[in-house]
């Protein structure tokens, strides 16, 4: 699992066509959020469960380490990430439901497509991806953790999971392995519950310090998230000019 982890630098390597265009680090982390709350949205109108929507946005940042975003139209390759992870995780999302859904959701010509645009889209992700498209989420041990910490009850189950939720607009899940990404969100979940969990992570016998520098970076994404506006997510993608 490991050796699919990628090194932040890696990840935060803007392609040189896009740069070329002026597309800023900035500018790369605002429209591969945006196309996160993008792949929710789409995925609440189809009704897939969270799992498709962290698999589809794994996807989605996976081929970015890999691919331009000149190339690879961010609004294209959203929806068809989405259809590629409903497939993957077995709640099979039909492409015309997609391409319905898009127009309902975005006036914007820029965001139409045809079905035969996400099935090429399709091929070209799973070229980008060297097909390989099993991936490993931090829910999977969620559950298991916090009822062996003793913090399984309603609220703070609901909290750990919206901060999980909350961590796939950002790239940790390309950088840190999930189970360290889920104790991360448990650690911040204990901390604003005030729930003493030192002992249970000692017992865990984890790095502490990989534990807390991951809730770091998610409580500076908090702070950061402030920033973020249509209007910058717009001047951004407007660099790209990519469909007339």
């Amino acid at each position: 699992m490991s050796k699919h982890l990628l090194d932040q630098e890696d990840v935060d390597m803007v392609n040189p066509l896009d740069k070329e265009k002026g597309v800023t680090l900035e500018d790369f982390k605002l429209i591969k959020m945006h196309m996160a709350n993008y792949i929710l949205k789409l995925a609440q109108q189809v009704k897939v469960r969270q799992r498709v929507v962290a698999t589809a946005v794994t996807y989605m940042r996976r081929v970015y380490t890999r691919k331009s975003m000149t190339e690879y139209d961010p609004r294209l390759v959203a929806p068809t990430c989405l259809y590629l992870a409903s497939k993957a995780e077995e709640s099979t999302v039909q492409a015309r439901l997609l391409v319905f859904y898009i127009k309902k959701l975005y006036a914007d010509d820029k965001y139409r497509c045809e079905i035969k645009d996400i099935l090429e889209m399709e091929m070209k992700i799973l070229e980008a991806l060297n097909y390989y498209l099993v991936v490993f989420h931090p829910y999977r041990s969620l559950s298991q953790l916090l009822q062996d910490a003793g913090l399984n009850d309603i609220s703070m189950t609901q909290l750990t999971w919206g901060i999980v939720n909350d961590t796939y607009k950002m790239d940790l899940i390309l950088v840190h392995p999930p189970h360290l990404i889920g104790l991360a969100c448990i650690y911040i979940a204990s901390v604003l519950r005030e729930k003493d969990t030192t002992v249970w992570f000692e017992e865990l016998r984890v790095d502490m310090n990989l534990v807390k520098n991951i809730s770091m970076e998610i409580l500076d994404f908090y702070e950061s998230n402030k920033m973020f506006t249509e209007d910058r997510v717009n001047a951004a993608l407007q660099k790209l000019a990519l469909r007339p």
